[in-house]
């Protein structure tokens, strides 16, 4: 009995972490201003990779 308690604990403890870490991304999702876009990929900045200045030898 103990161990099937144990594991619906757990159980629980996941389904909250996953709904608190959806919440997160709706969050950041509405303030960015994106459409609603259900797992879209994120647009990322077009910007030049690494530094400007060449690596130093």
């Amino acid at each position: 009995m103990f161990e099937y308690e144990l594991h619906q604990y757990r159980y629980d403890e996941l389904i909250r972490r996953a709904d608190r870490a959806r919440l997160v991304r709706e969050a950041v999702r509405a303030r960015r201003g994106a459409p609603g876009k259900a797992g879209g990929a994120e647009s990322h900045d077009t910007g030049p990779r690494g530094s400007r200045s060449p690596r130093a030898a």
